[in-house]
């Protein structure tokens, strides 16, 4: 059957196209075809050509092939856009284009935890030192406490902590309950500055039964100086699995409570202090 090829006519179109089909087949590239078979239009040679594939030679490498592939195997590992244009030095808009194809990344819980713990830790880093800085000043401001000052201290310290007697159950007793070992350091020196002795005094722990019984005892023993064999015995709160407790771990151990023996006049002029400091507050204003 006789081709016509109104487009690109060539007198030898027929006898021409063998040559080129074997030559490309040879793995010529169109410029070698062109000098073996004569001056050719590229529309001429194109339809002498019609069919045959290019050789591999030559066929111009993609360079951007291997980047395009890291692109995609980064994204089925989770990696955002972000992150894959930061690793691989590529623009965001190739990076959309490769991986458009590929289902978003769905992060794991502690992936994204972890990636906000990350956005905001140099926040939390900078309000940290803030909030130490200005502790720091704080203590300085308040330096050596007089008798007064620590006696003024300690009488608004046990009417806002410790035990008071009502009017319907009247319990003139001296009891101090805490969990904080820096009060019940201050507690206990203005005990001293009152007088109190130290044989006067009763220590007992109270804490969730869940937590290390035996720690505790040896923790409020230590700090305030006495063997773990005289505290009073351990008072226990029943733990309950349905409650979601913060006060856990190492930190938590629980609470001291401070018992002054013979301390019904002790207790009659906190009582009494505590109402002059009010009346002085009253006059003050």
């Amino acid at each position: 059957m006789t081709r016509t090829h109104p487009h690109h006519p060539h007198p030898d179109y027929e006898a021409l196209r063998p040559h080129a089909v074997a030559l490309r087949r040879a793995g010529l590239s169109r410029r070698q075809i062109r000098d073996r078979l004569g001056p050719l239009g590229d529309g001429a040679l194109t339809d002498l050509l019609e069919g045959e594939p290019p050789p591999e030679w030559t066929k111009r490498p993609n360079a951007k092939d291997d980047v395009r592939e890291q692109a995609r195997a980064l994204r089925r590992a989770g990696r955002t856009y972000d992150e894959i244009v930061a690793e691989l030095g590529v623009s965001k808009s190739s990076v959309s284009l490769w991986v458009r194809d590929l289902p978003k990344p769905t992060k794991s819980p502690e992936a994204m935890h972890q990636m906000r713990e990350a956005r905001w830790a140099p926040y939390r880093e900078a309000r940290d030192r803030q909030i130490a800085e200005t502790k720091a000043a704080a203590k300085k401001e308040i330096g050596t406490l007089t008798d007064r000052e620590l006696f003024l201290v300690g009488v608004g310290l046990y009417w806002a902590e410790g035990g008071k007697s009502k009017p319907y159950d009247r319990r003139e007793k001296v009891v101090f309950v805490n969990s904080d070992p820096g009060m019940i350091q201050v507690y206990l020196a203005w005990l001293r500055l009152l007088g109190v002795e130290d044989w006067q005094l009763r220590f007992t722990v109270m804490i969730h039964e869940s937590a290390d019984v035996a720690a505790a005892e040896r923790y409020w023993a230590d700090l305030v100086g006495v063997e773990v064999t005289t505290l009073g015995k351990t008072t226990l709160k029943k733990h309950n699995p349905k409650t979601v407790r913060k006060n856990v771990g190492e930190g938590y151990h629980g609470c001291l409570t401070v018992r002054v023996l013979q301390c019904t006049e002790l207790y009659r002029r906190i009582e009494g202090w505590w109402y002059g400091i009010v009346l002085g507050a009253e006059r003050a204003a």
